[in-house]
C-alpha cells in the first residue's frame, strides 16, 4: 500500500514540476481518412453503437490514463477505445 501512495506522490511531483506545454508542437498536422470512412462520416450514414462493459483496473493506471488523455485533449474513455482499436488492428495484421 505504501508503494502505491509513493508512486502517486511521485507522479504528482512530476506533473507539479513539468511544463507539458513545452511538448506542444506548432506544426501543421497532415492525416487522411480512408475514402469510404470519410464519405460515411460526412454523410452521417455511419452510426457507431457503443456497448458498456465493466473492467477492473489498477486505480493508478486509471489515473495515468486520465492524465495522458488530458495531454491529448480527449476524454480518457475515448483514448482507451483508441488504444484497443489500434491493438486489435495490429493483432489482425500479424495473424
Amino acid at each position: 500500500m505504501a508503494k502505491a501512495k509513493k508512486r502517486i506522490q511521485n507522479w504528482a511531483d512530476f506533473y507539479d514540476h513539468t511544463d507539458i506545454l513545452e511538448e506542444l508542437v506548432e506544426e501543421p498536422i497532415h492525416f487522411s481518412l480512408d475514402p469510404d470512412l470519410q464519405k460515411g462520416i460526412l454523410s452521417g450514414a455511419r452510426v457507431k453503437k457503443l456497448k458498456n462493459i465493466t473492467i477492473k483496473m489498477d486505480p493508478i493506471q486509471i489515473q495515468m490514463i486520465r492524465k495522458l488523455a488530458v495531454t491529448k485533449s480527449m476524454p480518457y474513455q475515448t483514448l482507451i477505445r483508441h488504444w484497443l482499436s489500434e491493438k486489435i488492428k495490429n493483432e489482425i495484421r500479424v495473424s
